[in-house]
């Protein structure tokens, strides 16, 4: 069996406090593994970006433990966090996210030079990393002009480019046409057959269900339920 690249155990969030206390996770357990694509499904509000948050160790949990690699993030400094961030999780967002005054190379070198490496080194990472999401023809370009879909995958090349252990995308195809959706997912799909990362798709989009080895459920701050999906790699 592969191993989980990330794990939540018994993992419960609360948010504000007095009236406005809110139990947004409530004993959340599940596991990604290398090689998979598993999608996390259920309505708004049901606490889908609070778990993405918490498992990429931007938020840290009110209860259970984070495991990265097998290492928990439970008493993890700050610095160690966002040393686990830049080294194992890379993010896909619904927005991008991309600097408008960086062109396509230079928005996926952000995830490179925090790292202090060679600017040499980090240029033909980044141009590697746009080649396997199909924008060869495109690492000069600045994201005024790049469509859409072309502005998420250079988001989806930087999450890649440092050889992230697991991709957390959060909505990645809502602000997509069915068609810039299929291929973003399509991309997303190979990075997880690429058999050393594991992919977790936030999303409501039931269209997105053809490309998971798995979906899991979540309503109220409680996984549901669990199903296998019908993938195939």
């Amino acid at each position: 069996m592969t191993e989980a690249v990330i794990e939540a155990v018994d993992v419960a969030k609360v948010l504000g406090t007095g009236a406005a206390r809110v139990q947004a996770l409530n004993g959340i357990s599940l596991s990604v593994r290398s090689g998979e694509l598993a999608l996390l499904m259920g309505p708004s509000g049901s606490g889908k970006t609070t778990l993405l948050s918490i498992l990429g160790c931007i938020l840290t949990p009110t209860a259970g433990t984070v495991r990265v690699l097998g290492r928990s993030t439970e008493g993890a400094k700050p610095e160690d966090l966002a040393k686990l961030r830049r080294d194992h999780i890379g993010f896909v967002f619904q927005t991008y996210h991309l600097f408008p005054t960086l062109n396509a190379t230079d928005n996926v070198r952000l995830a490179l030079d925090v790292r202090d490496k060679r600017p040499r080194w980090t240029t033909g990472k980044a141009r590697e990393a746009l080649t396997q999401v199909g924008l060869a023809h495109k690492v000069r370009a600045y994201p005024r002009e790049l469509s859409s879909g072309q502005q998420q995958r250079v988001a989806i090349a930087r999450a890649i480019v440092g050889n992230a252990s697991i991709i957390l995308a959060d909505e990645p195809t809502a602000a997509l046409d069915s068609e810039n959706g299929r291929a973003i997912m399509e991309i997303l799909n190979a990075v997880a057959r690429g058999g050393s990362r594991g992919v977790l798709v936030v999303t409501h989009d039931p269209r997105l269900v053809a490309f998971a080895d798995r979906i899991i459920h979540i309503e109220d701050g409680r996984i549901v339920r669990e199903e296998r999906g019908t993938a195939r790699g």
